[in-house]
């Protein structure tokens, strides 16, 4: 589950930032939490990946970028905004943190979680498409991750989901799915190994 968090999914920060319909949002933010509810009923690990943005986090690339737009820092560190939106992480369930960037691969971690636990698909969920998902769908593709993306349970900040999702599954071989078209079995993860769950 990618940066479900409430500066990305609910309040001021949120609507100020998303240039669609806010009811898109929504949806994405409600489906996300259906997932890892429907993910942990059929007993799937579930992972969680939170952003933290903190100007102490960014790197001077990300620093001009955010002074020439006139960008401001999200998901601080303790604030309301870095709080996971619907739904929370279980004391067993792990959590990965992004300090100013976007791909989960960036947290020295969360490979090696993978990688101990067998994990060799990823289902994505969370925000959004087009940036933290995307950056993260890439490189587990480049490491040999299978990726399903769940349509319903993200949505793109800068591009049409359409497109996006369409470059995924033409570059990286994602498989492009409803989160009700994906039951949380092992025929859902068929790569002739062993199943994994939501990630």
């Amino acid at each position: 589950m990618v940066d479900l968090q409430n500066d990305f999914c609910a309040g001021e920060v949120a609507a100020a930032r998303f240039p669609g319909d806010p009811e898109l949002l929504a949806r994405a933010a409600a489906s996300s939490v259906r997932a890892v509810e429907s993910a942990r009923e059929a007993g799937v690990e579930v992972l969680f990946v939170r952003f933290l943005g903190d100007p102490a986090h960014q790197g001077p690339a990300w620093r001009r970028r955010d002074a020439r737009l006139g960008k401001r820092p999200k998901c601080l560190e303790g604030s309301w905004g870095a709080e996971f939106h619907g739904v929370r992480p279980r004391p067993e369930e792990a959590v990965f943190t992004k300090r100013a960037c976007f791909d989960a691969f960036q947290d020295p971690d969360f490979e090696p979680h993978l990688r101990r636990r067998g994990v060799e698909r990823l289902v994505l969920a969370g925000l959004f498409t087009d940036v933290c998902v995307d950056s993260t769908a890439r490189t587990a593709f480049q490491r040999g991750f299978h990726l399903t993306v769940l349509r319903d349970c993200t949505t793109a900040l800068h591009l049409a989901d359409a497109d996006i999702l369409r470059f995924m599954a033409r570059v990286y071989g994602a498989e492009i799915t409803n989160l009700e078209q994906l039951p949380f079995t092992a025929p859902a993860f068929d790569t002739g190994t062993t199943p994994v769950g939501l990630r």
